[in-house]
């Protein structure tokens, strides 16, 4: 008897570890697709309290939720047909222009010895990292992994941009259905706990959205104050290297940081014979982030998600890790929501015991 039963019990734990593994192998294969989705609630939570707010203003919900929509829309529009063509003209151009550094030997000479006398020999030797790259890149054993790279990354473009438009269909889908999202999730919550969770899961939601609107804004500022001086002091390419302010801005805690590095050592590459360019470029992203870190984040953030600055650190490490920059995105606000369900749910069980 007690063999049949060993015997049952090691078929249903079989069983419990080959369903966990195919529920496992399929949440894998769905990674793309779950990404997708989660992007999209996380911006139609963004865009829900411009809703809120034109109700707030006497707006009939669905003139709202048009409104809101219709300016998604123009927004893609206006990126796809205006702002994408003049990136990809100053993307083109800055390839011609290393193209002609590269293929120009008295130029890289002259591109170098400028370079050069930035970096200090101790640091950096310009001429054989220079060296060492165009032997790679001239190897013939390493033009085959080249052209890969190359098709890779060509891939990566389409498939990004087929993510893209994945999910503004998905977030305009569950902007306009929303509320009633919500309201089917709240039915499934047994009526005595219910209000309890409606509570907590509203607060969260406007937590997400002051998040969301937060962020872009900060992104904002960052990549149109890009824009009015890179083109003040002549910098090459500023409509190009506004956006990328804008995209690494997104991002938090490294975002801005990262851009702004990017952005001055490209410029250091591609306008060398104006140092003084590049030093201001470099002089105003040292003052900018100072301002944003000190004046224009805690302004903005602190009014939308108040989470102490450790658990920011920890939870944008977290979500980086597991999810990329998904993860490092919607870190901050589930960092948020964690704490409200602490300090609502959590702490008060543990005050009645």
């Amino acid at each position: 008897m007690k063999i049949h039963n060993a015997f049952r019990l090691g078929i249903f734990g079989g069983l419990g570890v080959l369903v966990a593994l195919l529920i496992g192998g399929a949440f894998a294969s769905l990674a793309t697709i779950l990404t997708y989705i989660g992007a999209a609630i996380f911006i139609a939570l963004g865009l829900d309290p411009l809703i809120s707010w034109l109700e707030s203003r006497k707006w009939p919900r669905w003139a709202a939720l048009v409104t809101v929509l219709i300016g998604v829309l123009g927004l893609f529009t206006g990126l796809v047909f205006a702002l994408i063509p003049v990136v990809l003209e100053q993307s083109s151009r800055l390839i011609a222009e290393i193209t002609r550094y590269v293929t120009t030997p008295r130029l890289l000479d002259e591109l170098l010895a400028q370079v050069q006398a930035v970096i200090p020999v101790e640091v950096l030797d310009i001429r054989e990292a220079a060296q060492a790259v165009l032997a790679y890149l001239t190897d013939p054993d390493n033009l085959a992994q080249i052209g890969g790279g190359v098709l890779s990354v060509s891939v990566s473009i389409a498939t990004g941009v087929f993510g893209a438009l994945i999910i503004l269909i998905l977030t305009l889908y569950f902007t306009a259905s929303l509320g009633s999202m919500k309201r089917a999730l709240y039915r499934l919550v047994p009526r005595s706990r219910r209000d309890t969770f409606i509570d907590i899961a509203e607060q969260v939601s406007h937590a997400v959205g002051r998040y969301v609107v937060g962020q872009v804004g900060l992104a904002l500022i960052n990549g149109v104050a890009s824009f009015i001086f890179l083109s003040a002091i002549g910098a090459a390419y500023p409509a190009l290297f506004a956006f990328i302010a804008f995209l690494f801005s997104l991002v938090p805690l490294v975002g801005t940081l990262s851009g702004s590095i990017l952005i001055v050592l490209t410029q250091l590459l591609v306008n060398p014979e104006s140092i003084a360019t590049v030093i201001a470029a470099a002089v105003w992203y040292l003052v900018y982030m100072q301002v944003e870190a000190y004046v224009l984040s805690p302004n903005i953030m602190n009014r939308a998600v108040k989470v102490p600055g450790v658990v920011v650190v920890i939870a944008a490490l977290i979500g980086g890790t597991l999810l990329g920059i998904l993860g490092a995105l919607i870190a901050i606000p589930v960092a948020a929501s964690i704490l409200i369900v602490i300090d609502q749910v959590i702490v008060p069980k543990l005050d009645e015991r």
